[in-house]
């Protein structure tokens, strides 16, 4: 099943990227070949035209103003012609120098169809010396001249292509105007031959530049593939060594693109990883020595019990106390180490009431008034008369507020004040509790909240260690913001902020 699997997928992200490429390379030849062969002749052919037209357009508007006038531009006197070779010749040279056409020629005639005026600039031209068979008799070989003559008369307008009369020739493009008062047809011919010679070397040149086109994008794709798949590489290959179990490993994240991006969030989560595989490592051990401590006392007494004590009942009242103590201490370790699983594994689900902060602040505070009264401390209870409305799960706080006040109870000042305090702000409402004892050194700070910190910095002081990861993760299933603040020999206050706010997106999954 492995092998067919890997034999499916075998074209990665490299391969996908490099026929997409090549796929546009033959799609943009493909287009170019199109233009350059298919479309390239009648769109030449069109623009041509559009000169054509606008000479011819500009010379019979010229005859039209001369007419209106009153010039003569042509008579015939006993079979001999004369022209106004004045108006001909300053138009001969308006086409010259402002004209659009290099090559052309301009054929004018009158209602005798006789040319009375022709301008060759052409070094062969179609119209002039090319024969064509009268349409009224096939047997009758007229000149083209006078064919395109006639038709200009009886169609007013018209263009046509005019065939070569020999293979070597090359097509011409002619297009025919007449005068308002229909005295003169003028027709414009120019030659296609540009067109057809440009075709002819695209069509040679054009499997040549294909290949070297072709060849370039696929260098250009292998290079591009290699560098953008490099990444992605990098990142499988650090995959699978954190499914080895290296979490140091890191990534390159050099590039500042999505790619880097992810190559960034990939190595945060590598750190965050290997710190929660190390904060596990670091429970475990805790959580052994803990309980090692405890069930070696309880075996220990236990033996001293049976086999020492015997009937000596202060003795052996003493050692079963120390027996229960040291079981209690156990349950309350394994209860703990429960209750962190649930809540951070979001067993324990949150439900949230309306209900006065305040109110339950000052119920949790008076279970504390025993065991002040008994040790000489004196915990302060600070709250405005209004209320303090929130929307929370009041169990839930309430082990929050007992974890957070039984801290600073570990690490009460010499003055054996510690303080709770809430009042709105403008999220909501805002908690503190205070304590005046050492402080927590800066370095510290960022990892107070982490499992078993009172483990590495308490050694010796009652308690499991896991009071502040319980408070934690409260607090981040209701998505509270929370902190702490601290000077060292001066004291710490641990301080969250509560809304009375619904959440439409929070930890419940709601």
């Amino acid at each position: 099943m492995r092998q067919t699997t890997k034999a499916r997928h075998t074209l990665g992200i490299r391969g996908q990227l490099m026929w997409f490429l090549c796929f546009i390379c033959l799609f943009l030849l493909g287009l170019f070949w199109l233009l350059s062969t298919q479309l390239l002749e009648p769109l030449y052919t069109k623009h041509i035209e559009t000169q054509l037209t606008n000479q011819a357009d500009s010379i019979v508007e010229r005859l039209d103003d001369a007419i209106a006038e009153g010039k003569v531009l042509s008579s015939w006197s006993f079979g001999q012609l004369s022209v106004n070779s004045d108006f001909f010749d300053k138009l001969t040279l308006e086409l010259y120098t402002k004209g659009t056409l290099n090559s052309f020629c301009v054929d004018i005639s009158d209602t005798t169809l006789h040319t009375i005026y022709k301008i060759e600039n052409q070094s062969f031209c179609n119209l002039h010396g090319t024969y064509l068979s009268d349409s009224a008799n096939n047997d009758k070989i007229i000149a083209t001249a006078l064919a395109m003559r006639r038709k200009c008369r009886s169609m007013g307008s018209f263009v046509q292509t005019l065939n070569p009369p020999r293979l070597s020739g090359s097509a011409q493009l002619l297009v025919g105007r007449t005068t308002a008062d229909g005295s003169y047809t003028v027709l414009v011919t120019t030659s296609l031959v540009h067109v057809a010679e440009a075709g002819k070397v695209l069509s040679t040149l054009l499997p040549l530049a294909a290949a070297l086109i072709f060849g370039f994008a696929m260098s250009a794709a292998w290079l591009f593939s290699e560098w953008f798949t490099k990444p992605l590489r990098q990142l499988s290959s650090a995959a699978r060594q954190m499914a080895l179990g290296n979490y140091a490993v890191q990534v390159d994240n050099r590039r500042n693109d999505e790619l880097g991006d992810l190559a960034r969030d990939f190595n945060h989560m590598a750190e965050e990883v290997q710190h929660a595989v190390q904060m596990q490592r670091d429970l475990l051990a805790n959580v052994s020595h803990d309980l090692r401590t405890p069930l070696t006392l309880i075996k220990g007494y236990a033996e001293t019990v049976r086999d020492l004590t015997g009937d000596d009942k202060a003795h052996r009242d003493e050692q079963m106390n120390i027996i229960v103590d040291e079981a209690d201490r156990l349950t309350a370790l394994v209860s703990s180490v429960m209750e962190l699983s649930k809540v951070t594994s979001g067993t324990y689900k949150c439900e949230r009431v309306h209900f006065d902060m305040g109110q339950l602040c000052d119920e949790v505070s008076e279970r504390y008034d025993a065991v002040c009264a008994q040790n000489g401390w004196q915990l302060q209870l600070e709250l405005p008369e209004e209320e303090l409305p929130v929307y929370a799960d009041p169990d839930m706080m309430q082990r929050a507020l007992h974890n957070l006040l039984g801290n600073a109870m570990h690490h009460i000042g010499q003055d054996g004040i510690f303080i709770l305090r809430a009042f709105r702000c403008t999220e909501g409402v805002r908690v503190e509790v205070e304590d005046h004892g050492p402080g927590i050194a800066a370095a510290d700070l960022p990892y107070i909240f982490d499992r078993y910190y009172r483990s590495r910095s308490d050694a010796g002081k009652q308690g499991t260690g896991l009071g502040l990861s319980i408070t934690k993760a409260i607090f981040q299933q209701h998505s509270f913001r929370f902190g702490v603040q601290s000077t060292v020999g001066k004291g710490t206050t641990f301080w969250f902020v509560m809304s009375d706010l619904p959440y439409v997106d929070d930890f419940e999954g709601k």
